[in-house]
């Protein structure tokens, strides 16, 4: 006689998941998990993130912007060419990345720089904001003392800078407890990188108080520091200050967290935003699961709700760090269209 064995709990529970959820763990732990599952190719071509669907008459009142990033400048392409591209394709305003040289350097004089500020205005654009690259080589955490000062004095002239070029809002990343593309670098201990970061940022902001530009501290995952929308409130608020604010990045949450969650909770602290597309069916984290606006899997009608919820109007500025190899001035014209969709502005 052959006697019935009874599954057991995880077996049962096997058979209850869906081809949902079944496609989810295989996307996770690879197709070994999907054969044994039983989870055909017809599974795996469904979406993993549900969508919500924009409402045409709905329309939000923020503004569009576009880092220059998106374009090859320097090496292709010039400022003017790049201020004139999109000013044409609609944008309001434009974020600036500065530089250890060239125009957007401390190589520039303050005259240079209130010439590029002016020049981006006489063509309708407003200056939303400066970036940089440089607090990555130069973190306001790093184990080398030399090397944090460093960060500081630049962190300094680009508050100065943003004065000049015409606008109050400096993106600023406060640090890093490790970085991955560096892995050279020692890590550092995370209250170690807190301490430090503290007092560089008010270090910086006596210069930022001078010259009225807010110090936009930005989420940024891969840095380690400042995971949560809780952590990154108690930061800021730890200076007191309303030239300390935060640079929501709604892209550099995605792989493990959704923008519309930290949104309500960071409220009336988010001074300025970066608009990221984000591909969460890649499962892994590199710079090709950023997107071209609307070709990810972010949940954009939740998340401008969210940014209306809290009363933010001001920039959505879309960052991107490939341009395109062949007609590089695509990209814009799409990006703005996407964001007239977005916003409510086009059906």
């Amino acid at each position: 006689m052959t006697l019935h064995q009874p599954e057991s709990n995880s077996a049962q529970r096997l058979n209850k998941l869906s081809r949902r959820e079944l496609l989810a763990y295989s996307a996770a732990f690879g197709a070994s998990f999907a054969a044994a599952g039983g989870v055909g190719r017809s599974a795996q071509a469904q979406t993993l993130t549900p969508r919500g669907a924009a409402n045409p008459e709905r329309e939000y009142d923020m503004k569009k912007s576009i880092n220059l990033w998106a374009l090859p400048y320097p090496d292709d392409m010039s400022l003017e060419t790049c201020l004139d591209i999109c000013a044409d394709a609609g944008f309001e305003g434009v974020e600036l990345n500065y530089d250890v040289e060239g125009e957007l350097s401390p190589e520039a004089s303050e005259d240079e720089l209130r010439a590029i500020g002016d020049m981006a205005r006489e063509k309708g654009l407003e200056i939303a904001g400066l970036c940089s690259f440089l607090f990555w080589p130069f973190s306001l955490t790093h184990e080398n003392p030399d090397t944090r000062e460093e960060g500081i004095e630049l962190a300094k002239k680009m508050a100065r800078a943003a004065h000049l070029l015409g606008t109050e809002e400096l993106l600023v990343v406060p640090g890093a407890v490790y970085v991955p593309w560096l892995p050279d670098e020692p890590p550092v201990p995370h209250d170690v990188a807190d301490e430090r970061a503290k007092d560089a940022v008010s270090r910086v902001l006596e210069v930022a108080q001078e010259e009225q530009v807010h110090l936009n501290i930005e989420n940024i995952f891969t840095n380690g520091f400042l995971h949560s929308p809780q952590e990154m409130n108690a930061f800021v608020d730890y200076f007191d200050s309303e030239y300390v604010q935060i640079h929501f990045d709604t892209g550099n949450i995605m792989l493990y967290h959704f923008p519309e969650h930290w949104i309500p909770i960071l409220g009336d602290r988010i001074r300025h935003v970066h608009l990221k597309e984000y591909n969460k069916n890649l499962n892994e984290f590199n710079l090709n699961a950023f997107r071209t606006l609307l070709d990810g899997t972010t949940n954009w009608p939740a998340v401008l709700d969210a940014f209306e919820a809290v009363g933010y109007t001001g920039y959505l500025t879309f960052e991107y760090f490939n341009p395109f190899p062949h007609h590089p001035e695509a990209i814009v014209y799409h990006t703005s269209d996407a964001l007239d969709r977005m916003l409510g502005r086009k059906g």
